[in-house]
């Protein structure tokens, strides 16, 4: 059945790909997506969608399908971008800038590929729009915001987004990777790790550089919880298990003969369990402020959490159902396995949230014989993957296949006449 829906797919590809590089042209930093909720919300009244609702948790978007009696199908995709300045040289690469949360300004680009998700998603809402003779339910179409922040998802629901419209039995999402473009890649069970991010602020006495024996330095005492944190994962977390912590920001002083009053410090946590995050968490605010009392600080470091998703999990018995219907649809050649990454999605917060089943899979966006051969020549870390300033998937075959695995996956909880 859903072959037949999907057949639509190819009156509406020119139209996606506008849309596509419309996107990826004028990106928008997170809770900042003005312009692309607007367009959004406009592609989605166009395709016929019944109710669309802007503004929900912030920038999100809602769209309700209805095709009478049946199931609630939700299909999500995000639509933030990231302060990175775009390197591809593309014809439709973004020029954009924006102010930060902070108030610094930044370049702006769709270096993780969300400009991609939301087109897709667009394509799934259009092609299901088109063909409700042949099938029965509902379909929750969920653009959300802020994901790059780990916000965006608990701002929806705690806007009210289950109360305010339909709730799903099922939750679906994508992302598109470096894999060869027109493969779907799956996991079973965590497929994603949690992440939480800490800011540390160390207190020291700040003074003259030639007196260091008047003075506490924070310099010195963020040196040793930086290294000091190295030894967390190698050294507590049990080798079966998998964590990372990354100091990514570390920020002291004005000059180099002062000695400065403070220093901060960013912290980034990736870990696949919640006994290990828990671990991993208590590790770090243990060696952060045993380092400041060793250093003799004058007062207790400042630490606050942010940034917490949880690890993402894959439902094994609804992965597997949806894994056949694309194995069906794509041909077992274009499915391939994947181990879990340590990069982070809050997708899994609106299932969790109503303790109903996440499928999530990825899908491929490079040139397949280049991946192919960076793969036979060990290269792979030098393709350029999310985040990149290099990153943009191949426009098709990539767009055509998450529009057609959105589609499938919905057609696969959904009644069927």
């Amino acid at each position: 059945m859903a072959h037949t829906v999907t057949a639509g797919l190819a009156k509406i590809r020119e139209d996606l790909a506008g849309l596509y590089q419309d996107l990826h042209r004028h990106p928008e930093l997170s809770r900042q997506e003005h312009r692309s909720a607007a367009l959004l919300a406009g592609r989605l009244r166009a395709a016929g969608v019944d109710e669309v609702t802007e503004g929900v948790g912030g920038t999100g978007v809602v769209g309700v399908l209805r095709g009478g009696d049946g199931p609630v199908v939700m299909l999500r995709a995000d639509f933030d971008a990231l302060p990175v300045e775009e390197k591809t040289g593309l014809p439709y690469a973004s020029e954009q800038r924006g102010v930060d949360a902070d108030g610094t300004d930044v370049p702006v680009m769709h270096a993780c590929g969300h400009d991609m998700h939301a087109a897709c998603l667009v394509g799934a809402a259009t092609l299901l729009a088109g063909a409700r003779e042949q099938w029965r339910g509902t379909v929750l179409l969920v653009f959300q915001p802020a994901e790059e922040l780990g916000c965006g998802a608990r701002d929806m629901v705690d806007d009210g987004l289950f109360d305010r419209f339909p709730a799903p039995s099922i939750v679906l999402g994508q992302h598109v990777g470096p894999l060869p473009a027109g493969f779907v890649g799956h996991g079973s069970g965590p497929v994603m790790a949690a992440a939480d991010s800490l800011d540390v602020t160390l207190h020291g006495r700040g003074g003259h550089g030639s007196r260091p024996e008047a003075t506490v330095d924070p310099v010195l005492m963020a040196a040793n919880v930086v290294t000091r944190l190295q030894g967390v994962v190698s050294r507590e977390v049990p080798p079966a298990e998998s964590a990372v912590v990354t100091v990514g920001r570390l920020q002291a002083g004005t000059k180099d003969n002062i000695i400065p009053d403070s220093a901060g410090l960013g912290v980034n946590i990736r870990s696949a369990t919640e006994p290990t995050r828990a671990l991993v968490r208590a590790a770090v605010e243990r060696i952060v402020r045993a380092e400041a009392a060793a250093s003799g600080a004058p007062r207790e470091p400042d630490l606050a959490w942010s940034g917490a998703v949880p690890a993402l999990v894959s439902d094994p018995a609804a992965t597997a159902t949806t894994l056949a219907a694309f194995t069906d649809h794509f041909g077992a050649e274009r499915i391939m396995p994947m181990p879990p990454v340590n990069a982070s999605e809050d997708v899994g917060v609106f299932g969790a949230s109503l303790g109903v089943p996440t499928v999530f899979w990825f899908w491929g966006g490079l040139d397949t014989q280049t991946v192919v051969s960076a793969l036979q020549e060990g290269r792979l870390d030098e393709l350029p993957g999310n985040h990149s300033p290099y990153f943009a998937p191949l426009i098709e075959p990539t767009l055509s296949t998450g529009v057609e695995a959105l589609t499938v996956a919905a057609m696969t909880w959904l009644d069927t006449p």
